[in-house]
């Protein structure tokens, strides 16, 4: 199963997504993130993530979900376990790569209809504060065929692990 990860930088009633501009995901909003690298952390992934895609280190940041994908990819099967952060605080501004081109969006104003079809259904609840596992199948169309979300209790965060 591929590692990833994907960080949202928050700042008040606001969330940095970025335009993907190039490869998976291309022309879509998300956070910026990607493969953990052999021998990197998720930690550590998500961090150089941030630092190539948008030029910012992470500084005060959490794990708030772990979601799996059992999806499509160059039309092949492939599953993805996809660990999500939030970053409160970090060093530099964001600011446009080859790869991503970063915007601030209203957290109850954001362009789902531009981002993954599987957001709507987990990306508002962390950005209330909630930590979560899901569990989606995606057709090859990257449409939502199944979606199974959990709310995390403050004992079992361990699960995100």
């Amino acid at each position: 199963m591929k590692q990833l990860t994907v960080l949202f930088l928050v700042r008040g009633d606001e969330v940095l997504l970025a335009m993907k501009k190039r490869g998976f995901g291309k022309d879509r909003w998300n956070g910026v993130g990607g493969k953990v690298e052999l021998g990197e952390t998720h930690e550590q992934a998500m961090i150089r993530e941030c630092q190539e895609e948008i030029k910012v280190t992470p500084l005060m940041y959490e794990k708030v979900a772990k979601i799996i994908f059992d999806e499509h990819q160059n039309g092949q099967p492939t599953e993805l376990e996809v660990h999500v952060y939030l970053s409160y605080r970090w060093n530099g501004e964001p600011e446009e790569t080859e790869e991503m081109a970063p915007k601030w969006f209203k957290k109850t104003d954001l362009p789902y209809h531009t981002m993954w079809a599987d957001d709507p259904y987990w990306l508002p609840k962390v950005l209330e504060g909630k930590k979560l596992t899901a569990k989606f199948k995606l057709d090859h169309k990257d449409g939502v065929v199944s979606s199974d979300v959990h709310l995390l209790e403050q004992g079992n965060v361990e699960l995100l692990v």
